[in-house]
């Protein structure tokens, strides 16, 4: 009675061991658990940022293939181009729109001047209530892609040549200005921290 009594129970090394080896499973279950919670954070993250750029592009592409041949006056009374951008500064392409939505009936126009400026590693898109614009006139402001090191932009002329800027300097020399006024197509570079160079082409109607 009593040998059986001494061997129906366990050791105090046999509950080390066990201990010893539930612990070891319970290690790799969580690092298995851990890359697997990490690995479908950096997916979402991923697909989040895809999200964001697909946008950003999306409303590029809506801007430029609704543009007009509508020049501006700016706050101090000057006229600005139809559709400008490249050279030096943080502008990188501003234009005028039509086809600005107008669910609530307001009295106003249904083009729009839109400016897209990079600066501070962001990509913004600018907007103004009015085209012809008073002192003090401030844009709306929204951030299309953060992140970005570098934008880049340049316009095909009529003569199907990429130029670096717009409008070009031919443009004070055309006997017709508005054969100027608009470029054929423009394609638009940024280099995204993560991803890399990305290029899109837009054409641009008329």
């Amino acid at each position: 009675m009593k040998g059986r009594r001494r061997n129906a129970g366990f050791t105090l090394l046999e509950l080390l061991v066990s201990l010893a080896i539930f612990a070891l499973l319970a290690t790799m279950a969580y690092s298995a658990l851990n890359t697997v919670l990490n690995a479908r954070e950096q997916v979402e993250q991923r697909a989040a940022r895809l999200t964001e750029l697909q946008t950003a592009f999306m409303v590029m592409e809506r801007d430029i293939e609704e543009a007009v041949a509508r020049p501006v006056r700016d706050d101090l009374g000057d006229e600005q181009a139809a559709l400008k951008g490249g050279g030096v500064g943080t502008g990188v392409l501003t234009l005028t729109r039509t086809g600005w939505r107008n669910p609530l009936g307001v009295a106003r126009s249904d083009l729009q001047r839109v400016d897209y400026v990079f600066n501070k590693q962001q990509l913004l898109r600018e907007s103004w209530a009015t085209l012809d614009r008073g002192p003090g006139n401030e844009p709306y402001a929204e951030i299309l892609i953060d992140g970005v090191s570098a934008v880049d932009v340049r316009f095909m002329g009529q003569d199907r040549q990429w130029v670096g800027y717009w409008p070009p300097d031919s443009a004070s020399n055309a006997q017709s200005p508005d054969a100027v006024l608009m470029p054929q197509a423009i394609e638009i570079s940024v280099d995204v921290n993560g991803w890399g160079r990305i290029v899109r082409l837009f054409r641009v109607p008329g």
